[in-house]
């Protein structure tokens, strides 16, 4: 026996994940709204000054972004992965890669809106002594002048009038019930097919998989969603001095992208699957590079030019073409993306903490996104409420929380700092130069304030 879901499932098959991008590309979503490596610019020793020609190289902001979503597109239309079937209960996030099309009429039959009488024909009504429950086979019918006591969802007798609520009626000595204000016609039934009929389109593809929406594919008789399946990450972690546990001390650090990394990715709609730590060690990385077949490795640190920044030369060495190398952003500045193969992609975010983060956001959240066939949101902004400082040529990513005033500059948002952006709403984009009080800033909201799909780490 095929388990409801099955044959709309199995009619979308043909739609493959680059056309669902595709399609979200065109119907965009609505609008949203301890360090580990500190003072290492990329990771190894402390950052090195680079040549005058580095930031020249370096992407603008802005541009670096719209790069990564063009290397998703080519790696969807590269990969051409089939659609999966998928859980209602692990579909949490995913994006539709098959109408919904309703497998029943809802409701299925007609029922009862509210607790109270099934009624037939003019009153007084004589009651039955038995009542109809939800989740029960058809009733008898009525006859006129016959009311049934009857709960909310529970099936209508037929040659039902109305239903008539608890709160309106009322009892005499003998049992009769009467209308205690007027009834009419088919008031507070639900009639079979109100909502949808069967076949009926209730979503399109692109359509996000909110809770809600999971609610109406249950509803409409699916067990499963046809989706966009999830990027694969591995995540390596680099750096000899990281320790995964305990206080800091000789020199030793405790990690904190390891922990932080993982789950902000899944809540950006990547499914996680390794997280190494792989030390600085040429060797290892390469090797961890090489073997992998996610399709997008997420390093920690190691982007600069120091001794012991190994991720230049290892993509060099397997022939990788650097996409973005170095963004004019600050932090986050010796952020980098490599194509490793015409489906597989390298973001190498810095070791500061806050300089990862803005990594994450500026390169690894497009890519991913593009990649899951989310829904884009709409830029938005809010002015203000202090100035910030700029950076004279780059474009500055700075932690806020949001209040009724406007955005809140944070304190604590240097590039080794997570306290401030802990304490975050969103990243407000403070442009070369800063922003004075009241400006309106573009804002990008944090997985966790996002008040969607985003708050979702699993």
């Amino acid at each position: 026996m095929t388990s409801p879901g099955t044959r709309a499932d199995t009619e979308a098959e043909d739609l493959d994940v680059e056309e669902a991008l595709a399609l979200v590309k065109e119907n965009p979503g609505p609008a949203h709204r301890g360090p580990a490596h500190p003072g290492r610019g990329g990771h190894g020793a402390p950052a090195p000054h680079h040549p005058a020609d580095a930031h020249h190289r370096a992407t603008p902001w802005p541009e670096a972004r719209a790069t990564a979503e063009r290397a998703a597109r080519a790696a969807a239309r590269a990969a051409r992965r089939t659609p999966v079937a998928v859980p209602l209960d692990a579909a949490l996030g995913l994006t539709l890669a098959a109408p919904l099309a309703a497998l029943t009429d809802l409701p299925s039959f007609d029922t009862s809106a509210m607790d109270g009488w099934a009624l037939a024909g003019p009153g007084p009504w004589e009651v039955r002594d038995e009542g109809v429950l939800a989740g029960h086979a058809e009733p008898a019918p009525l006859t006129d002048g016959e009311a049934v006591r009857i709960a909310t969802g529970a099936r209508i007798p037929a040659d039902t009038t109305a239903v008539l609520r608890t709160e309106h009626g009322r009892t005499d000595e003998r049992g009769r019930l009467h209308p205690t204000r007027e009834v009419g016609h088919g008031q507070d039934i639900r009639p079979r097919g109100q909502e949808c009929r069967s076949g009926d389109q209730l979503l399109p593809v692109g359509t996000l998989a909110t809770p809600a929406v999971l609610g109406l594919a249950a509803a409409a008789g699916y067990d499963t969603l046809t989706a966009v399946p999830r990027p694969r990450v591995d995540v390596l972690v680099l750096g000899d001095e990281l320790l995964t546990e305990g206080l800091p001390h000789d020199g030793l650090i405790r990690d904190a992208l390891g922990p932080m990394l993982p789950p902000w990715l899944r809540a950006l709609g990547a499914e996680v699957r390794a997280v190494r730590r792989i030390g600085d060690d040429a060797k290892a990385l390469h090797r961890a590079v090489t073997a992998s077949d996610a399709d997008l490795i997420v390093t920690t640190g190691g982007t600069a030019a120091g001794p012991v920044d190994h991720v230049h030369p290892t993509l060099r060495r397997i022939g990788a073409e650097l996409l973005v190398d170095g963004v004019k952003a600050r932090p986050g500045h010796p952020m980098l993306l490599a194509r490793l193969k015409d489906d597989q992609h390298l973001v190498g975010l810095p070791g500061n903490p806050l300089a990862a983060v803005s990594g994450l956001l500026t390169l690894a959240e497009p890519l991913l996104r593009t990649l899951a066939a989310r829904p884009a949101p709409e830029p938005y902004t809010l002015p203000l409420r202090d100035a910030v400082h700029g950076h004279p040529y780059d474009t500055r990513l700075v932690p806020v929380v949001l209040r009724d005033e406007g955005a809140v500059p944070l304190h604590y948002n240097g590039p080794a700092m997570l306290r401030g952006v802990a304490a975050a709403d969103a990243l407000a984009v403070v442009p070369p130069g800063g922003a004075r009080s009241g400006q309106e800033a573009e804002l990008l909201d944090l997985p966790w304030a996002a008040g969607g799909i985003g708050v979702c780490f699993t």
